[in-house]
């Protein structure tokens, strides 16, 4: 459709006038030749003529016309498209036709103003053949802002319109499901986007399965196609629509620029995903719909999750999960092995260990004590065994002494009978002390008796056992006890676990209670 500058033919081909008078001879019955390309052809009505001869006769024809070779052109710019070698390529249209137009990169450069779909200009150029497309076109010397188009104002005071009733709200905004497992499809049955959706699809998973509504795109009856499409997938309780078509001008576009198309991708319960044209294409269905792909393509990568990608994904989720268990579980494992070293040390037979351990430290202390006393009194009684021996001596020298002491014999006698029976004091003094010790010890032994006759070990043999709850504390009274609660009841032998189901207070009788 688009070519290149057209080159001047080398040969001499006839001018306008010489053509009228070759027509006029023609009419008249004369007989005359083409001289083409040099050559002197045969009368048309008996010669066969080339496409390229032809086209190059209608390309000499416009070029030597001279309204054609200097032409201004009011329209609307659409399908604007810039190539990397520098030229512009575009259409002009009306609301009846359109005229494809190239302006060359040497005339770029005195472009006062970037162009854009849409809006309304003067070109001034000439009208010219594509000699290889066999299609004639408008190549641009220079453009006129004239003002925006009419479609380009008509999408922006509908889009202006459906903003202020909410249309676009975030809010309103449906997620897109990550795995979605039916997927339906409002577009042409024929064409590459629905080839494009089908082969993205089936590639990043072929367990997906895809609904099809073949709607008309553009023309008559388009709109209606459209939201008859949105609202039979929408009741199949599908998991997201696909709703578009492939590139083109904005004509062909403007099905999805209307109203009602709008309204019924905005009622629908189903997410949306929109797929109008290229990436540089914008509709007012793209506003309205939940999601927007820039081409139907990248509409199906975005609805249609990779299997490989989830099953690699599901794999390593799997690893880690098993990971974190394994974690976990040797955590578990040691907290339980602390928790049963504090149980056995808090156990009650390791306790009551603990206390005859303690008694017995105890007596053996006592014992000691005891002996140790028993040696200081014995240490302080040998003083006292000599005692009769020192008063025999004093008695001796007394009696040396007599004569002096003659006045006082009563006295001594008084002293001498005294000493004597200190003397028998102290001589049983060493059986009464192991008289004292031999009771002290028959209390011991009582004391150890009843020590014994208390201890918990002995009650626990005899058919007694003691109730602690789970966080050790001791229970003494049926108040404490909470119902559903978890106790643990110590035996002799071992302990076991028993929940709390029902309890019963009874009131013991008390002294004044008893009497009565």
């Amino acid at each position: 459709m688009y070519g290149e500058s057209v080159p001047r033919a080398e040969t001499s081909l006839f001018r306008t006038s010489e053509a009228h008078a070759l027509r006029r001879k023609c009419t008249s019955g004369e007989s005359f030749a083409l001289k083409c390309d040099g050559i002197l052809q045969q009368p048309m009505a008996n010669k066969e003529y080339t496409v390229s001869q032809v086209n190059r006769y209608l390309a000499r024809m416009m070029q030597e016309d001279f309204f054609l070779s200097h032409i201004t052109v009011s329209g609307e710019i659409s399908n604007l498209k810039m190539h990397p070698s520098g030229h512009i390529y575009f259409t002009l249209k009306d609301q009846a036709s359109q005229l494809s137009g190239i302006m060359f990169a040497g005339k770029r450069a005195g472009l006062a103003f970037p162009l854009e779909n849409g809006m309304k200009v003067l070109c001034s150029g000439r009208i010219g053949v594509y000699e290889a497309g066999g299609s004639y076109q408008i190549y641009a010397d220079s453009f006129q802002r004239a003002g925006q188009g009419d479609l380009y104002l008509r999408f922006e005071a509908l889009k202006k319109e459906l903003q202020e009733m909410g249309l676009f709200d975030a809010m309103y905004k449906k997620p897109i499901p990550k795995y979605a497992r039916k997927i339906g499809i409002v577009t042409a049955s024929s064409g590459a986007a629905v080839r494009d959706i089908i082969q993205i699809a089936k590639r990043r998973n072929p367990f997906v399965e895809l609904f099809l509504y073949p709607a008309l795109v553009q023309g008559e009856g388009a709109v209606a196609s459209i939201c008859k499409g949105i609202a039979r997938l929408d009741q199949m309780g599908l998991d997201v629509l696909i709703v578009g078509r492939g590139g083109g001008s904005i004509e062909d576009l403007w099905a999805f620029n209307e109203e009602a198309v709008a309204k019924a991708i905005f009622n629908a319960d189903t997410p949306i995903i929109s797929a109008v044209g290229h990436e540089t294409d914008t509709t007012i269905a793209d506003f309205v719909s939940d999601l927007r792909a820039p081409t139907p393509s990248a509409a199906a990568e975005l609805a249609v999750f990779d299997y490989m990608q989830f099953v690699d994904d599901l794999a390593s989720y799997t690893y880690s999960f098993h990971q974190r268990m394994e974690r976990i579980i040797q955590k578990m494992r040691q907290r339980v092995k602390e928790e049963e070293l504090r149980f056995s040390v808090l156990h009650p037979r390791n306790i009551l260990q603990g206390k005859q351990h303690r008694i017995l430290d105890l007596e053996s202390r006592f014992q000691r004590q005891m002996e140790l006393c028993i040696q200081e009194n014995k240490s302080a009684l040998l003083p006292y065994r000599v005692f009769p021996q020192w008063m025999e001596r004093k008695l001796t020298n007394a009696k040396d002494r007599m004569g002096e002491y003659q006045v006082f014999p009563h006295k001594m006698k008084e002293k001498i009978l005294l000493a004597k029976n200190k003397e028998e004091r102290y001589r049983h003094f060493p059986r009464l002390m192991e008289g004292k010790l031999e009771k002290k010890k028959h209390q011991l032994a009582i004391l150890s008796e009843q020590f014994d006759a208390l201890s918990p070990l002995r009650l626990l043999s005899k058919g007694f056992s003691y109730v602690q709850r789970e966080d050790g504390k001791r229970m003494s009274s049926v108040e404490q006890v909470k119902m559903g609660e978890i106790l643990q009841i110590h035996f002799t032998d071992g302990t076991a676990k028993a929940k709390v189901l029902e309890k019963h207070k009874e009131e013991r009788l008390g002294p004044e209670k008893s009497e009565q």
